[in-house]
């Protein structure tokens, strides 16, 4: 892999496909510069999401050709571009999937930055993490806890952000009772936010590896994907993007519960009854992206709440059998990319 500060090797999407085709090619690209108020980080790792496998197989359509994944990206600067006032040479941060937004239409002025109708998303419209250096608008980049390594911050940036906004969209109740439907990167986090706030916390999963995960972690019961949970739900979180688990799920909750779905992609959802799976005012909530407050809030809490990553390390040029294990369940915890 070249690193030299003109040319760099790249995982690129060529044709999206089947993740066994591997979609994913390696080239070489000029190294970029960084622009005014940018900066350039040197990447250490980067971790593997479920979007960037739902980008490679072609369910989310990539938004140009020979797009670079990678969105939950951990380095250390190594270029400024003009005017830029917030990091130094040497910092080390870390990048996630909302690289940019208007900062101008009705969402973005009334707070709700995440539903910009104009936004810009690292991995997806514009060069990522699976390669050695990306560019970053520092007003998006975030300044990193020192109690995680690199290995262990990378995931934090998309699946633990993204998993902290659909704890909150499932207006999870003090003391209440929440489901979890799929235990990968992303639910392993957010399960240990709901314990450390009191919950209890029933998970439902297929993989064995993952069952035993959470209950390691704290997890009341633990069974299959579509096993129902040994009492009535307060809120539940939809990981897993299987739409037959929506009106499983939606029927699991107590009156008044919330149902949130946090992937960016889901499968299609049989017809739902109305009595059956949203009557006595059950929600269905879909989760978008999220706020930079939203990433600030979750860094501060995964640092007051000594949060645990659990990874798997793939090196650099592993990323098609990464997302390939991801694709199979054979992921425990979260995949990291590391450089």
């Amino acid at each position: 892999m070249s690193m030299n500060q003109t040319t760099m090797e790249v995982w690129a999407v060529a044709t999206p496909g089947p993740i066994d085709s591997h979609p994913l090619v390696r080239m070489e690209r000029a190294a970029p510069s960084p622009g005014p108020g940018q900066v350039r980080l040197r990447v250490s790792t980067c971790g593997v999401c479920r979007t960037d496998l739902h980008l490679a197989e072609g369910d989310l359509t990539p938004r140009r050709p020979l797009v670079v994944p990678g969105h939950e990206i951990v380095g250390l600067v190594d270029q400024c571009g003009e005017g830029v006032t917030r990091f130094n040479v040497g910092d080390r941060l870390g990048a996630a999937w909302l690289a940019r937004t208007c900062g101008q239409c009705r969402y973005c002025l009334g707070g709700r930055e995440n539903l910009c109708t104009s936004p810009t998303f690292t991995g997806w419209d514009r060069d990522g993490g699976y390669a050695p250096y990306v560019l970053v608008d520092e007003d998006f980049a975030y300044a990193l806890p020192e109690g995680f390594d690199d290995i262990h911050a990378a995931p934090l940036l998309c699946a633990g952000i993204i998993g902290f906004r659909a704890l909150r969209r499932a207006d999870l109740p003090p003391a209440g009772r929440l489901g979890i439907y799929g235990f990968g990167g992303s639910a392993h986090l957010t399960a240990q936010i709901a314990l450390a706030e009191g919950a209890t916390v029933h998970v439902m999963t297929r993989s064995p590896e993952a069952r035993e995960l959470a209950l390691a972690l704290g997890a009341s019961s633990v069974g299959d994907a579509g096993d129902p949970p040994p009492e009535r739900l307060d809120a539940a979180i939809l990981f897993a993007p299987v739409g037959t688990l929506v009106p499983l799920a939606l029927a699991a909750l107590d009156r008044g519960g919330t149902l949130a779905v946090a992937g960016i992609y889901l499968s299609d959802i049989p017809v739902l009854n109305y009595e059956q799976h949203l009557f006595q005012e059950r929600t269905l909530r879909s989760v978008t992206a999220n706020t930079r407050d939203d990433g600030r809030d979750f860094l501060q809490t995964a640092a007051r709440i000594g949060l645990k990553t659990t990874v798997s390390p793939y090196h650099w040029d592993q990323a098609n059998e990464a997302l390939r294990d991801l694709a199979h369940d054979r992921v425990n915890g979260a995949a990291v990319l590391t450089l």
